[in-house]
């Protein structure tokens, strides 16, 4: 487990690395908001239903689609200050029911799973923001105190209540996501009921109240697969709006090479793979393994030593 550290305590896809100051000291400075919106060099772009517009440049590259503030669809009060760049550059996001059309048909609609396999840091970490504020304040219209319905303020990262004055702000389900090696070093992969056929990932589970991230690692891999562990290490965290959660990636192991004991409810087939195994199983096409933007494709490559294998397609 020791080699794994080498790489390991870092953010993955979807976080802060594309050198954005989120500027959150600014956002109750109406003034300020109000001249960053007003800015000939403020950018601005539309989410709807976990969507953005992108398009795909000459060079190769995928952008999101973004407009000055004074070409931006007009909205009443969904619009969101993401932050600013070093070269102070201001970022907006606009909610709206859909997205706009484009006269030059260049454009097209792309949702956080596939855009940010194709987005660069900055637009990765500008969607997921803006993603994960359109969820949550579509879903947190009402007061949980009183039932009132609730008013936007700090730019789209407080809804307030009007009636008893409550302050409500997006909320971030912790989430553990491990990867169990045995003593052979094999890994052990499972597969929800839900899931296309063949996608197989790691072991996951949402953390319950009172109870540290570590406990949820043995808890969750108990109830799933039946498997005692230990050696809980901390490898990485990743924001995952779908809809709200930090997912928190571990490495632990158990004694020996137990034989899973699937719940039947949640996840429905579990199987330890050795690297080989796990390489022939992919290549052949058997298994697909998790989405590479996933903080559980970031842990079984740290575990495999290289980027996992693709399918051998057949020539014929």
């Amino acid at each position: 487990m020791g080699t794994h550290s080498d790489n390991a305590v870092r953010p993955v896809l979807l976080t802060g690395n594309g050198g954005i100051d989120r500027c959150s000291g600014r956002r109750l400075d109406e003034v300020w908001l109000a001249a960053a919106w007003s800015h000939p060099t403020t950018r601005v772009f539309v989410v709807s239903g976990g969507q953005a517009l992108v398009e795909g440049k000459p060079d190769g590259r995928t952008e999101l689609v973004m407009t000055p503030s004074f070409d931006a669809p007009l909205t009443e009060a969904h619009r969101y200050f993401l932050g600013e760049d070093a070269d102070g550059v201001r970022y907006f996001a606009l909610q709206k029911d859909s997205l706009p059309g484009r006269m030059d048909d260049t454009a097209r609609p792309a949702g956080l799973r596939e855009a940010a396999a194709l987005l660069d840091e900055r637009d990765q970490e500008l969607l997921v923001h803006a993603v994960a504020l359109e969820n949550w304040q579509r879903m947190h219209r009402f007061c949980s105190r009183c039932g009132e319905r609730t008013v936007i303020a700090a730019a789209g990262h407080i809804r307030r209540c009007p009636a008893c004055g409550a302050e409500h702000y997006p909320r971030t389900d912790p989430a553990v996501i491990m990867l169990v090696t045995d003593a052979e070093d094999r890994a052990l992969l499972g597969r929800q009921v839900h899931w296309p056929p063949g996608r197989w990932s790691t072991l996951a589970g949402f953390v319950e109240p009172g109870e540290s991230i570590e406990e949820a690692v043995v808890r969750e891999v108990a109830e799933e697969a039946g498997i005692p562990v230990t050696g809980v290490e901390y490898q990485a965290s990743q924001p995952w709006p779908f809809p709200s959660s930090l997912m928190l990636g571990f490495f632990c192991r158990t004694a020996g090479s137990p034989e899973p004991h699937i719940d039947g409810d949640e996840i429905e087939q579990a199987r330890w793979f050795s690297r080989e195994e796990l390489r022939a199983a992919i290549e052949s096409g058997e298994i697909l393994p998790p989405y590479r933007i996933s903080i559980a494709s970031h842990l079984l490559e740290l575990w495999y030593g290289k980027p996992l294998p693709t399918a051998v397609r057949d020539p014929g």
